[in-house]
């Protein structure tokens, strides 16, 4: 976090400690958040307001008055209201109802001040006396973007909303991700050497779960640092009210056409149908549960049919987080079209949670068969604000580069970081500029990727066959019970399974035949053991794992004998010294 973004923040935090006693810490952004909204848009309009007033006599028609408030000012938002942060104070008396004038009179696109009920807290911070002081404090700080850049006012939102939710003793994961993971994430999305940032161009970029904006803002001023020229279209989808208005005015104030963030949830109504997008970034929460909305995910799977976003399968009603992934792999534009590129940042359990023919393993399944996924990240543990846990970076893409076809980069990223001053949170850990570009290269050399960490291995090395292995039933004289064919029984109390890799024995998958493999690895690893047993060939199953772990694991040997005897020889002695003196 900048030091402007973060001495920004604690100032508007101080502007919260005026509101205690009449409100309580989970209650303050209800407040705060609106009010720095308001005067960030309140500078940014200041310039030009007299204009934009004269022009509003002159046009009675909101189309028309956007077009010529556009060509006017080259804003697409605009407020006709005689009051703003420079006159408000001015009537005393009229205060509450002039502020709500002032929000009244915003142009339709500019709906951010619903999401927080704001009005209704206009009239109660006047009734606890209040208003005039928290207005006050506002009209002081000056938020135009000459003066506080969009990436500070990112770092103050995300300071301010963290210290909200740490004094209401609430977790701030649903809100945003922390920057330097997001920074990470950018330049993976963009690092692909087929993927052109230079001239005059114009890319697509949507977040299903787009927060107060981090991902986004961040995209952007990536790829303009690369290229002053490019445009890039953002297009966004959040549930959470007030990160929705946050990301909404956030895009106004540079500019954006606001309509491109859409208010809902993106699981069940999807605001983007049918578009697709050149890049495509998300952070979905991990662990939460959809079960509220299992029937109308399940409506849409049934009823889209084998093209639609959640065809491959479903996973546990208790995590989502593979919903995402699914819907942006759905999301990527077609090959035929330049085709797309993804990154999700997501915890351990879609590497591995599901055993065969489950929802999880079919839609891994899915994206190996089909050659997404290009390259998953592990990142340090204790990178975010609320959970220490393991979390990692999909890249997925539909037009890989030749080299990297039929193939997957597994990167280690884990020991990449540098120890924070102060610990945000369970955030004692951050990716600095060094880190990153060290990732990056890891990703950039795929060709020499195969050492510490680094391993690139084919989409088959991921799958396997899950077989039945039965034993016969015997009867009291140890004699296998036979069905009427002659056939022995299976005692359903021995029955057990056993995982094949498809690469088993060195073979690709299917290579000389799916059966001869299966075959061969049970004569080899289950026959010498259990000598009557057999395959129950109807229960076999094919399943998908990413087992990151072990591919990364090293053998550390244990100590000699010798060593760890002479260590308790000396422990015993120093004992014993104490022992000796106590007696004394």
């Amino acid at each position: 976090m900048s030091q402007q973004g973060s001495n920004l923040g604690s100032f508007i935090w101080s502007i919260a400690d005026q509101l205690r006693g009449p409100y309580r810490p989970n209650q303050y952004g209800n407040v705060i958040l609106p009010l720095t909204i308001l005067r960030r848009l309140d500078c940014i309009l200041e310039p030009d307001r007299d204009a934009v007033r004269e022009l509003a006599k002159q046009y009675d028609n909101p189309v028309r008055l956007r077009v010529e408030v556009k060509k006017a000012t080259g804003r697409p938002f605009y407020n006709t209201s005689n009051y703003s942060f420079a006159n408000l104070l001015a009537d005393a008396d009229g205060l509450a109802d002039n502020l709500t004038d002032y929000l009244d009179r915003f142009s339709p696109d500019v709906d951010v001040f619903e999401y927080f009920d704001f009005k209704k807290e206009i009239f109660a911070l006047e009734k606890a006396g209040l208003l005039r002081e928290v207005i006050k404090a506002f009209g002081a700080v000056d938020l135009h973007p000459q003066a506080v850049s969009n990436a500070d006012m990112g770092d103050a939102f995300e300071y301010i909303i963290r210290k909200f939710n740490e004094a209401a003793n609430e977790t701030s994961g649903d809100h945003y991700t922390p920057r330097d993971a997001i920074r990470l994430l950018v330049d993976l999305l963009f690092a692909e050497k087929d993927v052109d940032l230079t001239g005059d161009i114009v890319r697509s970029l949507y977040d299903p779960t787009a927060g107060t904006g981090g991902m986004l803002a961040l995209a952007e001023e990536h790829l303009l640092e690369q290229n002053p020229n490019a445009k890039l279209t953002l297009y966004g989808q959040e549930y959470n009210p007030q990160s929705y208005a946050i990301c909404k005015s956030d895009l106004l104030a540079k500019g954006h056409d606001a309509t491109n963030i859409a208010f809902g949830n993106t699981l069940t109504d999807d605001a983007f149908t049918g578009r697709k997008f050149d890049f495509c970034m998300s952070n979905p929460p991990y662990g939460v549960d959809w079960k509220q909305y299992a029937k109308a995910i399940t409506t849409e799977r049934d009823s889209a049919g084998p093209y639609g976003r959640f065809a491959p399968g479903l996973p546990a009603t208790s995590d989502g987080q593979m919903l995402f992934l699914l819907h942006l792999a759905h999301k990527m534009r077609a090959p035929e079209d330049g085709g797309g590129r993804v990154g999700i940042v997501m915890n351990g359990s879609p590497l591995f949670n599901g055993a065969a023919e489950s929802g999880p393993s079919n839609i891994r399944k899915y994206l190996l068969e089909n050659d997404l996924v290009e390259a998953i990240v592990a990142l340090p543990t204790n990178m975010f604000f609320n959970t220490g846990i393991a979390t990692y970076i999909w890249i997925l893409d539909n037009t890989k580069h030749a080299e990297r076809r039929g193939t997957v980069q597994l990167i280690d990223g884990t020991s990449f970081w540098t120890k924070m001053r102060k610990n945000l949170g369970s955030k004692g850990r951050e990716i600095s500029d060094e880190n990153r570009a060290d990732v990056v290269k890891l990703y950039s050399e795929y060709g020499d990727a195969d050492g510490d960490f680094s391993k690139v291995l084919r989409n088959d090395e991921f799958g396997y066959w899950t077989i039945t292995v039965e034993r016969p039933l015997l009867d009291e004289d140890g004699n296998p019970v036979v069905d009427r064919k002659g056939k022995p029984k299976a005692d359903a109390k021995k029955r057990d399974t056993e995982n094949v890799p498809f690469t088993y024995g060195g073979s690709t998958a299917g290579a000389g035949g799916k059966l001869e493999v299966i075959q061969t690895y049970f004569d080899a690893e289950v026959k010498p053991h259990v000598g009557d047993a057999w395959i129950d060939w109807s229960k076999l199953k094919t399943g998908y794992e990413i087992p990151f772990t072990r591919h990364f694991y090293k053998y550390v040997p244990p100590r000699p004998l010798a060593e760890i005897d002479a260590d308790l020889e000396k422990q015993v002695a120093k004992i014993l010294d104490l022992l000796r003196e106590v007696e004394q």
